[in-house]
């Protein structure tokens, strides 16, 4: 097992297989076999058989890491209830019940703010229970900014460290390595923008 991949977890309820079964459709239609998937994520062929087969939860940078292998953003793995949206709100609206997710190995949960065809920008708000965090640093095209609503977060941007609080906002060049973990004894929640959307 490498060190970015989670131990199984049980099964969950029909309705919450969605990532899995996303996958295996792109990883198909990308005409990639696991092993060829694997190796160009650099990922064990076993720990992605068991996210097809949704028996685990990928880490941040295993999904990051699969999305840039497969050519695709995070945001396309994404996944919530598709009830109906008025015509007239459709692009423009997401009301809170209809918010796209995914979860994570560890319990964080980003959900998308933006609609899935938004201009150059996207918004997610992140959960991070504690402890919750992105243990390799990983990049890609473009610019972030975040807000910290609640609970506390520990920053890496390069060689830099930050430890932020409730009110603090932040921003850095997505190009330059990053990660972040919640270092505190509560749920932290973070209002992330990136331009343009490629996370």
């Amino acid at each position: 097992m490498k060190p970015d991949e989670p131990r199984l977890k049980a099964a969950p309820a029909a309705e919450g297989r969605v990532l899995g079964e996303r996958l295996r459709e792109l990883r198909k239609r990308r005409k990639q076999t696991l092993a060829q998937l694997a190796e160009g994520a650099g990922l064990s062929i076993g720990y992605l058989s068991q996210i097809e087969r949704d028996l685990a939860e990928p880490s941040i940078n295993a999904l990051v890491s699969i999305a840039q292998h497969l050519g695709v953003t995070v945001q396309w793995f994404f996944a919530g209830d598709e009830q109906a949206v008025p015509e007239a709100e459709q692009g423009y609206v997401i009301r809170q019940a209809n918010r796209l997710q995914v979860a994570y190995q560890g319990g964080a949960v980003d959900e998308l703010l933006t609609p899935r065809m938004s201009m150059a920008l996207e918004m997610i708000r992140s959960r991070l229970p504690p402890g919750a965090e992105a243990q390799d640093a990983y990049s890609h095209d473009g610019d972030e900014v975040g807000l910290v609503l609640s609970g506390q977060l520990e920053l890496w941007v390069g060689d830099r460290h930050f430890r932020l609080e409730a009110g603090d906002s932040f921003s850095f060049a997505s190009r330059e390595p990053h990660r972040y973990r919640n270092p505190g004894p509560a749920e932290t929640e973070v209002i992330w923008a990136i331009s343009p959307p490629t996370y």
